[in-house]
């Protein structure tokens, strides 16, 4: 096995999420410390891609404020998110749907996944 491999899996931090793909909208819980004070902020929006394996995944998600389009790139094995809320599963062909940030309006929303 390689030596990397092995120390990876020893400094591995387990975070037990739902399962969600590109597409799927979902809500970050994630916790801020200012000061002294800590506080759980939530993000919520549209998985655009999913990277990485093992220890080093990540997953972008963008959300609309306003007109801004707001993206945010979360590590998964980080200590400060505290949850993943799946709030609807979306249909789509792609594993990286950038075509996202292009639309506006009407176009830009993702069919439901019905089950």
């Amino acid at each position: 096995m390689n030596l990397m491999n092995i120390v990876e899996k020893e400094l591995e931090i387990k975070n037990e999420f739902p399962r969600f793909n590109a597409g799927d909208t979902i809500t970050v819980h994630y916790k801020i410390k200012e000061g002294n004070k800590e506080r759980i902020q939530q993000f919520r929006g549209v998985v655009v891609q999913k990277s990485g394996a093992g220890h080093t995944t990540t997953f972008t998600v963008r959300k609309m404020s306003g007109n801004i389009g707001v993206e945010r790139i979360f590590p998964a094995a980080s200590p400060f998110i505290d949850k993943i809320e799946v709030n609807k599963h979306g249909k789509v062909r792609r594993a990286r749907i950038f075509y996202i940030r292009d639309l506006t309006g009407k176009k830009a929303r993702i069919k439901e996944k019905k089950f």
